[in-house]
């Protein structure tokens, strides 16, 4: 190998170097950002519960800083306007009940929890429907547009395989309707159904892990590297 391949292979390990510690110090940034954001939503899931935001609050509410948040909202469940989602739970398969909550002023989407595919007949359940007002506690989540992984929603066929609140919206006439729903907490309905309390507050925290390997990368290519200029003609 002549001594100019061999500074041009040297000099593309050392940018490749350069490029590999960029990964791995920008992996160990999204690994504080990340422990941040644990810690914020375990303080949300346990403070006490707040009013939901109304529609006064809609234009500033984001995931950061609203996601998980816990909220109580008094108002008359709209059972005849339930949707049914598709959910893969601790309790197996089956679905979530979605019913729009009309609190003073909008309407807000609580999942009041999850139901085996034996009770999603809304007969089969009538005892936990509950009439009149009533209080909801749980916890604010964002909504999941378009559906789940290669199943898109379908909402002319009512079939739901993501909490899409706007589509849902739409589909159900619902007015005035909050950007978001509430995850319902494991207070218990009447007759059973549905279960509440089933949100899984789960971050996936592999940051660490892919630092290393990107710095273990580098490491290499500066071995490369030295290597090569080690080399004598």
């Amino acid at each position: 190998m002549t001594r100019t391949r061999r500074a041009a292979f040297a000099a593309a390990a050392l940018i490749a170097a350069i490029a590999l510690a960029a990964l791995g110090v920008w992996q160990l940034e999204r690994r504080t950002w990340k422990h941040e954001l644990v810690a914020a939503v375990d303080a949300r899931i346990h403070a006490e519960p707040v009013a939901p935001p109304g529609p006064g609050a809609w234009d500033g509410f984001n995931a950061k800083n609203d996601a998980y948040r816990r909220v109580s909202a008094a108002g008359t469940f709209r059972h005849d306007r339930e949707t049914l989602v598709q959910a893969v739970t601790e309790r197996g398969a089956g679905y979530w009940v979605l019913t729009p909550l009309e609190v003073p002023g909008f309407t807000l989407l609580v999942n009041r929890g999850f139901v085996p595919k034996d009770r999603s007949g809304a007969r089969t359940r009538a005892a936990g429907n509950i009439a009149g007002p009533v209080t909801v506690t749980g916890l604010l989540r964002m909504t999941e547009p378009g559906g789940a992984f290669l199943r898109a929603n379908d909402p002319a066929a009512d079939r739901w395989f993501s909490r899409d609140v706007a589509a849902i919206a739409k589909a159900r006439g619902l007015g005035n309707a909050a950007p978001y729903f509430v995850d319902a907490d494991a207070t218990s309905n009447p007759g059973g159904y549905p279960v509440g309390g089933l949100t899984v507050v789960r971050f996936p925290d592999n940051h660490l892990v892919y630092a290393l390997t990107w710095f273990a990368l580098c490491a290499l290519c500066l071995f490369f590297a030295w290597r090569l200029w080690r080399i004598r003609d």
